[in-house]
């Protein structure tokens, strides 16, 4: 039992308040940091899963053979070839107000009537999304094919310019999960320390009820239910705490729906994960303090 019941004339023998001490309120702060990188950890790992998938078989084919009509020519060509090919899943022809529009949000320009714009020789795009199998294999033949239909043609895979993005998301990810294991340990600590200064403070207790009878796991499980209640005060606190930035955040982050902070977010899984945190460090704080108690009560006569 994480909580073990007790004697109400036997809780008397501590007769100190709740929350009276430190422990509550930095296992509240060491909660709340938890909860918050185990967030942060589940969304940047989706988001590093999500990048993954997008990219993994996403191909830009950009064919700058000078001549607009020539370009378009063969961009066409590419897109219906590559169409009815087995390894390919989809082949789309990136329309020229497209790439206008692109550009003048990045150049500040009105749109796509801008002279300016559309007196750039801008290259045409085929983007082409292949279908699951030997991805090595398959950008090779669709290399020949670029080759055939449009020599010159720079095929670019979209892993290699996006592929460091995703491993950088997944190395914060790993660190966010290293820093919420750190940090239980330090909440276990902390609950080593409490059990050992609980013991300390009241040795004369503990002296008088081996005296009278009482074994030490009936006095482990008294300052075990002490600790725990303590700790779960503190763990409660920190959860309310954490709730509340992380609804905070979750709500501003569902208002970015464009780029890569919209693959970012917690789901289902995630947030089971986070509710099944707390209770996870109450029964660890009980059972870290029981073991405690237990082997420093066997030390004393």
């Amino acid at each position: 039992m994480i909580i073990p019941r007790v004697p109400v004339q036997h809780r008397r023998l501590l007769p100190e308040p709740r929350l009276s001490g430190p422990t509550p309120w930095v296992i509240a702060i060491l909660m709340m940091l938890t909860l918050l990188a185990a967030g942060a950890g589940v969304g940047l790992a989706r988001a590093a899963e999500a990048i993954g998938e997008a990219i993994a078989g996403r191909v830009t084919v950009q064919i700058v053979t000078p001549g607009p009509a020539a370009r378009a020519e063969q961009a066409a060509e590419l897109r219906r070839s590559a169409a009815g090919e087995p390894y390919v899943r989809a082949a789309r022809q990136v329309g020229q107000d497209e790439l206008l529009a692109t550009l003048g949000q990045w150049l500040g320009s009105a749109g796509g009537d801008d002279p300016v714009l559309r007196s750039l020789p801008l290259p045409a795009l085929v983007d082409i999304d292949l279908a699951a199998g030997d991805r090595a294999g398959q950008l090779a033949r669709l290399k020949a094919l670029v080759e055939r239909i449009a020599p010159g043609a720079r095929v670019i895979p979209h892993a290699e310019w996006l592929g460091p993005v995703a491993r950088l998301i997944r190395s914060l990810a790993w660190i966010a999960g290293g820093l919420v294991l750190l940090m239980i340990l330090a909440s276990g600590a902390v609950v080593v320390m409490t059990a050992r200064a609980a013991l300390g403070t009241h040795y004369a207790t503990i002296e008088m009820l081996h005296l009278i009878g009482a074994t030490d796991r009936q006095i482990a499980r008294l300052f075990q239910r002490r600790i725990a209640i303590d700790t779960a005060y503190g763990i409660a606190l920190g959860t309310a705490v954490a709730a509340i930035v992380l609804l905070l955040v979750g709500w501003q982050w569902s208002r970015v729906t464009s780029g890569l902070a919209a693959t970012a977010s917690l789901g289902t899984g995630g947030w089971a994960l986070l509710l099944a945190l707390p209770l996870l460090a109450i029964a660890l704080a009980a059972l870290t303090a029981r073991q405690t108690l237990l082997a420093a009560l066997k030390k004393i006569l």
